[in-house]
């Protein structure tokens, strides 16, 4: 592989409340257009935090001015938007799933509480557009059990060989519980297009609580079958640990052993091709500072060392790059000093990949893109 070209969708402006563009996602669309999206904000976790989105009709070397289609109040609270996802149902049918975290029960707090590794308030909510994105629907919101807690968004909505949507979360803690944390991954399966959602089935989850599994990332293969990639975390020692890679041949239901990859640490939406291949970005944060991405043959197969492109490396030194050690609720604390990461990858009609991510310092965050040639 090998960076064809690369650019910038948007522009961080310090000092305003878009001085943060952070956490984006890529949507080629059905008329040849990319549609992304990112959250901008004061900062990387601010209470004025919301969604905008982006349209590219020349293959992302030029971008609209940007949108800001969505409220930030949900059932009379005052929130913010985290991240947003697009799904593209065909037919002009686009559902967007997006994280709202509430800003008005706990005024002034950050996301996560250190001292209890509970979140604020959130919830998932979708909005449908029936037009490529140009207009979107109110919000609604995805009814889940307590026993979910806040629930985190870290994936698109997958469309299933069955027909059936699922949605992938994963579970916290509620914001001043200091109970344990039995963290795990549940899909909500959906068979009326988003309308209303199933009641939550696990996927993944280490019953002791020992390991964690955060940002799983998922893509459904040309064969059906569900490839996941997990940012992994031991909470006994404290460590990141390489990506692990899970494959499920019937939607969710089951799930082969966990693969270690052999690298670190947090994964990307992988980008599959119509014949099967996958491109896998990842950010390594501790050890190379810099983002990555390797090709494999298929969902199965290792991902080649002799394909790896560097996409970023951090030049500056940053808070973060002495990061990645102390207990969970240090951690969680210091994702919000990260200055660049969450990769987004996506397959593009042509045979390329772009991969969207953030990057900057601690005054200004932009999001960038990059083309991959393969």
């Amino acid at each position: 592989m090998k960076i064809s070209n690369q650019g910038i969708i948007n522009r961080g402006q310090p000092n305003t409340p878009r001085a943060f563009s952070t956490f984006p996602a890529l949507t080629p669309l059905a008329d040849g257009s990319l549609l992304s999206t990112y959250r901008v904000g004061s900062s990387k976790d601010s209470a004025d935090g919301t969604i905008e989105l982006k349209r590219s009709d020349d293959g992302g070397q030029s971008w609209s001015d940007p949108a800001t289609p969505f409220a930030t109040t949900l059932n009379g609270l005052n929130g913010s938007l985290r991240v947003g996802y697009i799904t593209d149902l065909g037919n002009g049918h686009l559902l967007l799933a997006a994280m709202w975290v509430d800003r008005q029960t706990y005024p002034g707090q950050p996301l996560f509480n250190e001292e209890t590794e509970g979140c604020l308030p959130m919830e998932i909510v979708l909005a449908d557009s029936h037009d490529l994105g140009h207009t979107w629907s109110d919000w609604r919101v995805v009814s889940v059990p307590p026993d979910v807690g806040p629930p985190s968004l870290t994936n698109p909505v997958l469309i299933l060989p069955s027909g059936r949507l699922a949605l992938s979360i994963e579970t916290n803690k509620t914001y001043l519980d200091r109970g344990q944390w039995l963290q795990r991954v549940v899909y909500l399966y959906s068979e009326d297009q988003g309308q209303t959602w199933s009641d939550p089935v696990t996927t993944c989850q280490d019953p002791t609580g020992r390991i964690f599994n955060w940002d799983q990332r998922a893509g459904v293969c040309p064969d059906g079958r569900v490839v996941t990639f997990t940012w992994t975390y031991d909470r006994q020692t404290t460590q990141y640990l390489n990506i692990q890679r899970h494959i499920s041949s019937d939607e969710g239901a089951t799930w082969s052993a966990p693969d270690d990859l052999g690298f670190p640490d947090q994964a990307a939406h992988p980008a599959i091709l119509p014949d099967g291949r996958v491109v896998l970005a990842w950010v390594d944060r501790f050890q190379s500072h810099s983002i990555r991405a390797r090709l494999a043959p298929a969902a199965d197969a290792p991902f080649d060392a002799n394909t790896e492109v560097e996409l970023y490396r951090q030049t500056v030194e940053s808070p973060q790059s002495a990061a990645g050690q102390g207990d969970t609720g240090d951690l969680l604390a210091e994702m919000g000093l990260w200055s660049f990461g969450l990769p987004f990858s996506a397959a593009l009609p042509d045979g390329d990949v772009m991969v969207v991510y953030y990057a900057g310092d601690d005054a200004c965050m932009e999001v960038r893109w990059a083309r991959l040639s393969l």
